[in-house]
């Protein structure tokens, strides 16, 4: 099992008014106005935890004639708290989740509204930025200038930094007024 599938499944099951709604289930199949009833929550509230739940895979839906039943996944449950916690790559997940966690910082501080409002002074942060120009490319074809820049200027007006910046880095390369991607700067 993946690292983020077992944290979802965690999560979902720390909240009290949500293991009322799955021990009921547990119990039996039913659906969302007979476990209100039984557990005298709200409609709306169950049906919120159940799709928390559903989306952990903890619970599934299936139509039972004009109702929407809901039971127990076996599978997930069946599994062991060992199998759940443990992981062969726990250490690449966590790291690769701060560098996530860092990248989208730096997106929100330097991006609004998908523009570029300030190009980062630091290298580290100034590479994240360049990789979303990067996405904007295609592997495998070569661009003008004038399509590098009207590429470039659907994000940040000074088209002639971030080109520039694009080669520096190695992510471009250019010959003959022509820019295709370098494979250090192909899509990851």
């Amino acid at each position: 099992m993946e690292i983020s599938k077992s944290i979802e499944i965690m999560k979902s099951l720390a909240d009290t008014s949500r293991l009322q709604v799955l021990n009921a289930v547990l119990q039996k199949p039913q659906y969302v106005e007979e476990l209100a009833h039984r557990i005298n929550l709200a409609v709306s509230t169950v049906s919120f935890h159940l799709k928390k739940l559903e989306k952990a895979g903890l619970v599934f839906k299936k139509k039972d004639q004009y109702y929407i039943v809901y039971q127990v996944n076996d599978e997930i449950f069946n599994l062991t708290l060992r199998e759940l916690t443990s992981f062969d790559n726990i250490e690449k997940f966590v790291q690769d989740e701060r560098v996530e966690k860092y990248r989208q910082k730096v997106l929100k501080t330097f991006m609004k509204n998908k523009r570029l409002t300030k190009l980062p002074v630091q290298r580290k942060k100034k590479l994240i930025i360049l990789d979303e120009f990067i996405k904007k490319f295609n592997t495998n074809k070569k661009y003008t200038e004038n399509e590098v820049d009207s590429l470039i200027n659907e994000t940040y007006d000074d088209h002639c930094t971030i080109r520039r910046l694009l080669i520096e880095e190695g992510m471009m390369q250019r010959e003959n007024q022509i820019y295709w991607l370098t494979e250090d700067g192909e899509k990851k």
